[in-house]
């Protein structure tokens, strides 16, 4: 088959994106395709729908027209009743950039991506949603340098292609002559892994078959990957924006803490430690419980910073003291941090306790508090046994005098085994999961 533009049935037409098309507006991106033209703005407003009041979530919408010598011929504009193909086309755009952002981090805004055909040759709707994506990450790059978001809430990329059955052959990317006399015509939006976010198909002429589709899907594919490419290109340092690592900052500059926290939480994240997120003020711990102090602090650096917080409260709590030093274990002799006072203070008053009696366990409360105001806490325990003499030099804290189910004491053990089995590692294995589901 030799198509009327002589390409390739694998072929896409010529694309164009020009981004800050339209310098009055937050997000804009002029996109090309073929003989398709369309400009897309973003613009961005506080405050979200009335049905999304108190969630704590922001709001992206669309609006799509064409312009009325888009066609040729003179397309009438909307009036007070919408044109039911336009309100369809915004209704898709929305859905599909919706799916673009985590909307926890727009809370407070809404961004409406308009898409406006100056001139229309088959794809108009893909092209809105591609184009649209550009004028999306444009406006979060904006609202990030007003000082409005404290970082991008754009999670994946987003694009769109059509394709279709013509003359019985499976073809990418249809202008408009083909368009109309397609068997079979599909518009396919994708992300950045290949997965569907919409597909529309119609058997337009007769119905098609599986094999079919799947060749489409291929080919759907392909182009989604070479729009994707384009997109990046045309943000150049912009393309950063595009999922990346999730900010956490941690409630400690304690340094054995954080090396700790930051080998636990891996590298899906931006780990900051208080001192590099620009807080160096003090945090009254005054919590009864492990999980009362580590919430008081992970609020205050969520409150200063702005960023999602992760805090640890942890600590020993000995059997034959009645739970000591428990809360009080960093200033057990009265001075924080003061390990060898804290250790000189539990030795005495364990001098008298025998071998059987000197059970303990190492406590870690974790809590997260993100910038929505969802806080969540879990808890790990490590069993062990006090000891009447330090052993090994590696370690914080009381790790020289607690001996594990292993027979070696927490300062003897290489920093990659005491974090498979410490207290802080069981707490972190139960909060993984909940990083994954809140921060993705």
């Amino acid at each position: 088959m030799e198509r009327l533009d002589r390409r390739n049935t694998d072929e896409m037409r010529y694309h164009r994106m020009i981004p800050d098309y339209v310098r009055t507006a937050a997000g804009s991106c002029l996109i090309e395709t073929g003989g398709t033209r369309v400009i897309c703005t973003a613009s961005v407003e506080e405050g979200v729908p009335p049905f999304l009041k108190g969630k704590n979530l922001g709001w992206l919408t669309a609006e799509y027209a064409m312009l009325p010598a888009s066609t040729g011929k003179r397309k009438a504009r909307d009036g007070v009743k919408k044109d039911g193909r336009g309100v369809e086309i915004s209704r898709l755009i929305g859905r599909a950039l919706r799916q673009a952002v985590d909307r926890r981090l727009l809370d407070g805004y809404t961004i409406t991506v308009d898409c406006d055909v100056l001139e229309a040759d088959g794809g108009t709707r893909t092209a809105a949603i591609t184009g649209g994506f550009v004028a999306l990450v444009c406006a979060v790059d904006r609202m990030i340098r007003k000082g409005m978001l404290k970082e991008s809430p754009v999670r994946r990329q987003v694009a769109a292609v059509s394709a279709g059955v013509v003359d019985g052959e499976c073809c990418l990317d249809l202008c408009y002559e083909e368009d109309s006399t397609a068997g079979c015509d599909m518009n396919f939006v994708m992300d950045d892994t290949g997965a569907f976010i919409e597909l529309q198909g119609t058997g337009e002429g007769r119905p098609f078959t599986r094999a079919e589709m799947d060749q489409l899907t291929d080919l759907a594919e392909k182009g989604c990957m070479e729009l994707m490419e384009q997109q990046r290109r045309c943000l150049g340092e912009r393309r950063a924006l595009i999922a990346p690592p999730r900010v956490l900052v941690l409630a400690s500059n304690n340094p054995h803490k954080v090396a700790e926290l930051k080998a636990m939480a891996g590298s899906r994240y931006r780990v900051l430690t208080m001192r590099e997120a620009g807080f160096d003020g003090e945090i009254d711990e005054n919590g009864e419980t492990f999980e009362e102090n580590a919430l008081i602090k992970a609020r205050a650096l969520r409150d200063a910073t702005g960023y999602a917080a992760l805090a640890d409260d942890s600590g020993l709590e000995v059997d034959a003291l009645n739970g000591e030093p428990g809360v009080h274990s960093a200033r057990y002799a009265g001075v924080h941090g003061d390990d060898r006072a804290n250790n000189e203070l539990l030795i005495e008053r364990m001098k008298n306790v025998p071998p059987e009696g000197r059970t303990a366990h190492f406590v870690s409360a974790v809590a997260l508090a993100l910038p929505c105001g969802r806080e969540r806490t879990v808890r790990g325990e490590c069993p062990g046994v006090i000891t009447t003499e330090p052993r090994g030099n590696g370690g914080f804290g009381y790790d020289p005098y607690f001996e594990t189910v292993t027979g070696e004491t927490f300062a003897e053990m290489a920093q990659e085994d005491k974090n498979k089995l410490s207290h802080r590692s069981r707490a972190m294995d139960k909060m993984q999961p909940i990083l994954e589901e809140e921060l993705g």
